[in-house]
């Protein structure tokens, strides 16, 4: 049976993995979905949130599982996994992006999405002058952009659950080497409806940093929530 890691995006936490997670469990797969440091019920302070203590947090759960795991970032997700990997490169069976950011070592997050110029995202962040170490997002561009084919108990759920994003590490670029993260497996699951990652955006990131396997959804950025069978179907296959 495999091991699979779920890393959340920005402004989520582990709550957005709730339909999916009993769905591989059913199947006997082991699955680890934790909060990321400032998100959900985890409460630590903001000063203290980096893209370090985001993979430290990583490496630890990989560090305790008894084989390598199948390791998932969702969205901004997919920085974590990347950097995990370059730290724990044996640890991880194979990374798998799930309509998220695919960034080579010496960017960051924050200079591919200003590239991004169709993305719902960049003009709908909320900055805050008096305190610039969190971003925030307009709530009622939260349906369009993350979850347009889901449904209102899920939009609901989201919106009551949506923390602050903390700046530190989405401003971190990617310090990678071809000798660790570049020889862990890469599958990239693209969301073609997507609005806040683009079809040609996931494109574009592919075609820089190419993938073992590149899967489809149908669906808006937050499958999870609108086809979490279809998603568990992708995942159970690199099983």
């Amino acid at each position: 049976m495999a091991r699979f890691v779920l890393v959340h995006g920005a402004w989520h936490g582990a709550w957005c993995w709730y339909k999916l997670i009993p769905l591989l469990r059913q199947q006997g797969h082991e699955v680890i979905a934790p909060d990321l440091p400032g998100h959900g019920i985890d409460r630590t302070p903001v000063n203290k949130v980096s893209l370090q203590s985001y993979t430290d947090r990583i490496c630890t759960i990989l560090d305790e599982g008894e084989k390598p795991a199948i390791l998932l970032g969702h969205s901004m997700g997919g920085i974590v996994i990347t950097q995990a990997a370059e730290y724990r490169p044996h640890r991880i069976h194979k990374l798998v992006y799930l309509a998220a950011f695919l960034i080579p070592s010496g960017r960051s997050l924050f200079d591919e999405a200003h590239t991004h110029e169709d993305s719902l995202v960049p003009p709908n962040m909320v900055f805050d002058e008096n305190d610039p170490s969190y971003v925030g997002f307009r709530r009622e561009a939260a349906h369009e952009t993350f979850y347009a084919d889901c449904s209102d108990e899920d939009l609901t759920l989201a919106l009551s659950l949506l923390t602050p994003q903390p700046q530190s590490p989405l401003m971190t670029a990617m310090q990678t080497t071809t000798g660790n993260y570049g020889d862990v497996p890469r599958v990239y699951i693209q969301a073609l409806q997507d609005r806040a990652l683009t079809h040609a955006v996931q494109e574009r990131m592919i075609s820089e940093l190419p993938c073992e396997q590149v899967l489809t959804l149908d669906s808006s950025h937050s499958p999870f929530f609108s086809q979490p069978q279809s998603l568990a179907q992708h995942l159970l296959s690199l099983a």
